[in-house]
């Protein structure tokens, strides 16, 4: 009796074992051929970026046990990225706050004329609302993503911020085709009207006359040097932004894991120029220059805004007989 015991004791003990010898030559099985006692698979394959390791399931990227370059992209998400978008929207706050200082808001020096001139119709405006409130709504959503775990959870608790991360993730993905199409219509609406010539070199070297007080502004089209280069880093910025955004829809689509860390890495530091830019934009629109605003909001601009900020503009629609001639003065 004692002899079975034993027996059933060591049988008890050497299953273990057993079944771990098993386990072994079936991972270190290569094919439907047995290996011979000779031969060690392992586990991992070290290579140059990352450590490999062998998976049965279709999906061969789960087979990727540790990538160096991985600890990299998370410290750009968890810190750089955070600190190139907070340094630069808050630099050009503050450089906005100290020209604002220095200049004042930029008036109209002949004053208010009382005549309005068409500057841009519906659909110039439609084009650009549409652009314009589809990008700031997704750069809201986005600082909400980059910057919520940090100052957000500790505010409104983690189940609150996980809802609020989901939502403002669909809102990005999904307003990115009124972006698009927005984008699409100023491109067809204004690039003609956008090509670079001489006048805006002139521009270029007195900064449009911004920094001075005597209310001179060179001559400029319909769209001044400033304005052509907020243009196209929307136009060029947005489009990059799109590609790898909905690239990063469709993870792995013709890139492995580094592809995708240097899509996200791409779209971060383009929204965080683009932001910083747009800051400049909705500053001269608004606060930093008088009758601006007009423009996209009813359309009209005062005739002497028109003349001050875009002589060339003005006299051609003018010739053309959208504006009337001034009445001499009784």
């Amino acid at each position: 009796m004692r002899r079975i015991l034993r027996l059933l004791l060591l049988a008890v003990l050497l299953t273990p074992v057993a079944f771990t010898q098993a386990g072994a030559q079936l991972y270190q099985t290569p094919g439907p051929a047995s290996p011979t006692s000779k031969e060690q698979v392992p586990l991992y394959t070290p290579q140059t970026d990352q450590l490999i390791g062998r998976v049965s399931i279709p999906d061969a990227r789960s087979a990727v046990l540790i990538q160096p370059e991985g600890r990299e992209w998370r410290s750009f998400r968890s810190h750089t990225l955070k600190l190139v978008v907070g340094g630069l929207a808050l630099g050009m706050v503050v450089v906005l706050a100290l020209f604002y200082l220095y200049r004042g808001k930029i008036r109209i020096s002949a004053g208010w004329s009382g005549r309005q001139v068409l500057r841009f119709n519906g659909l110039d405006r439609f084009a650009h609302w549409t652009t314009a409130v589809s990008f700031l709504t997704m750069a809201l959503t986005g600082v909400v993503l980059t910057f919520g775990r940090t100052l957000l959870i500790p505010l409104i608790g983690h189940p609150a911020f996980t809802s609020l991360a989901e939502t403002s993730k669909s809102i990005h993905n999904f307003v990115s085709v009124p972006f698009i199409v927005g984008l699409l219509l100023i491109v067809a609406l204004w690039a003609r009207d956008n090509i670079p010539n001489r006048a805006d070199w002139v521009w270029l070297k007195c900064m449009g006359g911004l920094m001075s007080r005597n209310g001179h502004h060179p001559d400029a089209g319909r769209f001044n040097a400033g304005q052509k280069g907020v243009f196209w880093t929307v136009v060029l910025g947005g489009a990059a932004m799109a590609v790898t955004g909905y690239w990063l829809m469709v993870p792995f689509t013709g890139v492995g894991i580094g592809g995708m860390q240097i899509l996200h890495v791409i779209h971060g530091l383009l929204a965080a120029l683009l932001i910083a830019a747009i800051i400049g934009h909705i500053y001269i629109g608004t606060v930093g220059m008088e009758g601006a605003f007009d423009a996209m909001g009813s359309g009209e601009v005062d005739e002497n805004w028109a003349i001050e900020h875009h002589r060339s503009w003005y006299e051609e629609q003018r010739r053309k007989g959208y504006v009337e001639d001034r009445q001499p003065a009784e």
